[in-house]
């Protein structure tokens, strides 16, 4: 699994450029290249060093995004448009959860219980707490990335997958 990129490790290797290695920023952004031109010139002459310190919010969040589709796109997974999810296969067992709570999405219910359960959990955390069924809480969870809900990282005791909720 890929780590995502954060804000203050790229600062962090901006702020080599003080001992005149310059573009280590751009290559934990996976722009070799740019990292390459920053190296030989001295962070592009020390403007682009400088640009830089407004841009890694925005190239850290971009760098992000490029590991989500690129994690999707290893494990075969179809990104779903927003219509693409229903309230098809929710498992009915005696005693579930009051007709309000039924009436809310795969998608609401899968964020309602990551609130409940402060807002880390796996797959099977989510089949257990929210009723769905085990085939449709992948497609659920990929909707939430796509639309920034959630994110995918990794126990950092276990190596578990988790999805991290943005609640």
């Amino acid at each position: 699994m890929m780590r995502r990129a954060n804000k203050p490790t790229a600062y962090l290797l901006w702020a080599v450029c003080i001992f005149g290695v310059c573009g280590l920023q751009r290559f934990y952004m996976g722009q070799v290249v740019w990292g390459l031109v920053y190296l030989f010139t001295f962070g592009f002459f020390g403007i682009g060093q400088l640009l830089d310190l407004l841009l890694i919010p925005g190239l850290v969040d971009q760098r992000n995004q490029e590991l989500r589709r690129l994690y999707w796109a290893r494990h075969g997974a179809d990104i779903l448009e927003p219509t693409g999810l229903s309230t098809q296969g929710l498992v009915s067992s005696p005693g579930q959860a009051p007709a309000q709570e039924s009436a809310l999405s795969p998608l609401q219910r899968v964020l309602k219980v990551a609130h409940e359960q402060g807002s880390s959990l796996s797959e099977a955390q989510i089949v257990l707490h929210t009723g769905l069924a085990p085939e449709k809480v992948k497609p659920v969870l990929q909707e939430a990335m796509r639309l920034g809900y959630a994110d995918v990282s990794n126990d950092p005791k276990t190596g578990a997958v988790r999805y991290v909720f943005d609640l």
